[in-house]
Formats: structure tokens, sequence, C-alpha cells
């Protein structure tokens, strides 16, 4: 049984370990602290910007679909379409998806790039020197050869 608990354990602390956890993990915190300073963005200066044409919040655009729409909450009559609700939320994605992709995908994408590029031109002149040792490993081949004679292998 005692064995069992070890196995166990050692499992679940190299599924701890495992880099795509924790990769996960870092990405979910730093997600969930980049969700507050979009949200300031957009409450701080999407939503005056919105309310320069309009209402300065983008939850109080709405459309009733059917029957008088009056009243809030429970107590609201009809059928309301809470589209501003909807574009606050997608204009949040949008800039989330667009900081996440210019900060951090295409600089990391570049980087990866680069490093592979070296690897690649690493590996190039490894095959290069190779090729090259091979080749003057058979000209000495073929000057032995050609010292010996026509004789063929003399010893």
């Amino acid at each position: 049984m005692s064995e069992k608990k070890e196995s166990v354990w050692a499992g679940f602390k190299a599924f701890l370990t495992r880099g795509n956890v924790v990769d996960l993990a870092v990405a979910v915190v730093i997600g969930a602290a980049f969700t507050n300073i979009v949200n300031a963005v957009v409450k701080g200066i999407i939503n005056p910007l919105v309310g320069a044409f309009g209402t300065k919040n983008l939850d109080s655009y709405s459309s009733c679909l059917k029957g008088p729409c009056e009243g809030t909450g429970d107590a609201a009559t009809g059928v309301r379409i809470l589209w501003g609700s909807v574009l606050g939320a997608t204009l949040q994605f949008l800039i989330t998806a667009a900081v996440v992709y210019f900060l951090m995908v295409l600089p990391m994408a570049k980087y990866l790039a680069r490093v592979e590029a070296r690897r690649k031109a690493k590996e190039g002149t490894q095959e290069v020197v190779e090729i090259t040792e091979l080749e003057v490993l058979k000209e000495i081949r073929d000057s032995l050869v050609a010292q010996r004679g026509p004789g063929g292998a003399e010893r």
C-alpha cells in the first residue's frame, strides 16, 4: 500500500513538473491579471469614447424585441436584447487577443524562428566540416595508393 501511494505521488509530481502544466499555470495567472488591465482600458478609454456618441456605458445599449420594454431586472416587461453588453465583451476580447498576439505570440514566434535558423546554420557547418574531412581522407587514401605505384598492395 505504501508503494502505491509513493507511485501515485511520484506520478503526480511528474505531472506537475511537466513543462506544459507549468506553462498553462503561468498562462492562467497572467491571463487573470491581464483581464483587469483590459477591463480598465475598456471602462476608462473605450466606454468614454463610445460615450461621446451616446451613453457612457455600453451595457445600457439595448433593443426591445417584443412588447414594451419597461423596467429593469426581474421587473422588466417585454423581451430586451442587451447588445451593448455583447459589444463590450467583444471589444474586451479583441483588445485582449490583439495585445496577447502582438506582445507575446509574435515576438516569441520571431525568437523561435531565429533560434531554429541558428540551429540549422550550425548543422549546415557541421555537415560541411564532415564532408571536408571525408574528402581529405579520400585524398590521403588516393595519394597513398599512388605512392605504392602500379604494383598494387605490397607488404
